[in-house]
């Protein structure tokens, strides 16, 4: 059955607001091909052989802090998921696993924020529970897919659905990074035109920030992959997504790199910019001091300068100045410090 979700960011809560008091966000009961939407999270707490059950709660609602308090659920996770640590953290208790990741946010009108969020979630054998504060891109990403066919139908495959959705929103950010480089680099190439270092500071930014986030995704990985009651079924979705991270972390890091090669190129066309300037005013003071020596002597007002009482004084004064200027540049021309 083709279930039409709307986007998480202004329809589901309004949708969760007029119809829910319990902070559900959204919900799915899969059932072989079928998405059944969830309603109330409080019927069938678990889905028939077979199928899984997905809720994704809003935790600034007071009604899913009383639903997972209440919930049949290990007390290590129930104390993570009502946690408000911000941290990654991973953990394996009782056959489920929780951790807490981290995810770019998203107004509740759809816009993208780069802002960085907390995304809460555990998975056991038939059930995938998801809570967050703000709404995040990878909620979304997961909307979609279900809504273009993907059925989870177990535990594994809702955490492959949950890791590739992370995967495609780091990816996406990831890419809009490095076209915004490959801009920067071609107007850096243009002799005409000048990049924008504020914007090569940014994307800066942002690569260290993304760093971190697929650092902490991959700490949290390798601590569910080292835990010896990680159930089995779990293992290859989450070394999938370690693989995943680990790509994503590379095109991190050669991304960083190029940032740095720009920012050395520009600083470089700074400097080369700033020493023509010197230079050319190095060589006009050059040719101003003699003519400011001359203009000086004259300025004197004292008895016996020459062309004091001619009529052309002014005139061999001024021929005077130009001449030792001229002299000047005829000596720096034979040094080699006037390069045309």
């Amino acid at each position: 059955m083709n279930t039409n979700i709307a986007p998480e960011s202004a329809g589901s809560v309004l949708l969760a607001r007029s119809r829910l008091t319990n902070g559900l966000v959204w919900g799915f009961h899969f059932i072989g091909s079928e998405a059944v939407p969830v309603n109330d999270p409080h019927s069938d707490e678990r889905p028939a052989a077979g199928g899984l059950r997905w809720l994704h709660f809003s935790s600034a609602d007071r009604g899913s802090q009383r639903w997972i308090e209440s919930a049949n659920l290990p007390k290590l996770v129930r104390e993570l998921m009502l946690s408000h640590d911000d941290h990654h953290c991973a953990l394996v208790d009782e056959g489920y696993v929780a951790c807490v990741l981290h995810d770019f946010e998203r107004k509740f009108d759809g816009q993208d924020t780069p802002s960085v969020g907390t995304l809460r979630f555990a998975v056991g054998d038939g059930f995938m529970l998801t809570v967050r504060k703000h709404p995040l891109r990878c909620a979304d990403v997961v909307r979609r897919r279900i809504e273009e066919g993907a059925r989870p139908v177990d535990a594994p495959m809702a955490l492959e659905l949950l890791a590739g959705a992370i995967s495609e929103v780091m990816g996406s950010v990831l890419g809009n990074i490095e076209a915004a480089a490959e801009r920067v680099e071609d107007e850096l190439l243009t002799d005409d035109l000048s990049p924008n270092t504020s914007e090569l500071v940014g994307m800066r930014r942002r690569t260290v920030r993304m760093h971190r986030m697929l650092a902490g995704l991959g700490a949290a990985c390798r601590r569910l992959e080292s835990d010896t009651e990680l159930p089995q079924p779990l293992l290859p979705a989450i070394e999938n997504f370690a693989q995943r991270i680990i790509a994503l972390d590379q095109r991190v890091t050669a991304l960083q790199s190029q940032l740095r090669l720009l920012r050395d190129e520009l600083d470089l066309q700074a400097a080369q910019r700033t020493n023509r300037s010197l230079y050319v005013l190095s060589i006009l003071s050059a040719l101003m001091l003699p003519a400011t020596l001359v203009t000086g002597l004259f300025g004197m007002n004292t008895g016996g300068l020459p062309w004091a009482t001619s009529s052309f004084g002014t005139l061999a004064a001024t021929l005077s100045a130009f001449g030792a200027a001229a002299a000047v540049y005829w000596v720096l021309r034979r040094l080699g410090f006037v390069r045309l």
